[in-house]
């Protein structure tokens, strides 16, 4: 699977960015798909993530309320609508991809086994 995200960019605090990812390579709707991020100086964290069929999904509590994530299997894409965006929200965000997991491992970002090269969003105060 080959992953290319987009849409990063700066922003103001209290803007909104809408961050795309596309796959290739395998039947994307056999994938679960989460987003993930890297803040300077951090570990990579798990920020939103997508059950294969669309039906679940799973968000860090820091996004809960701000941040939704979408997915058309059709267009093998995968969003990150993000709202509300504050300075410590910037990071290079990642889209990654898995076979489908169990659903408590579906925030783990060790389950994840593909990897986007990352966009970076920065939200200034």
């Amino acid at each position: 699977v080959q992953l290319q995200a987009s849409g990063g960019g700066m922003v103001q605090a209290g803007g909104s960015l809408r961050l795309s990812c596309v796959a290739s390579g395998r039947t994307f709707r056999d994938w679960d798909m989460a987003w993930l991020r890297q803040a300077p100086g951090k570990e990579r964290e798990f920020v939103a993530a997508m059950r294969w069929s669309g039906g679940t999904t799973r968000y860090a509590d820091s996004v809960k309320g701000r941040f939704t994530i979408s997915r058309d299997n059709a267009k093998s894409m995968v969003y990150l609508q993000m709202s509300s965006l504050k300075p410590d929200d910037t990071a290079i965000y990642y889209c990654a991809a898995t076979p489908r997991v169990a659903l408590s491992a579906l925030a783990e970002p060790s389950s994840y086994s593909y990897w986007g090269q990352g966009t970076l969003v920065t939200v200034s105060s």
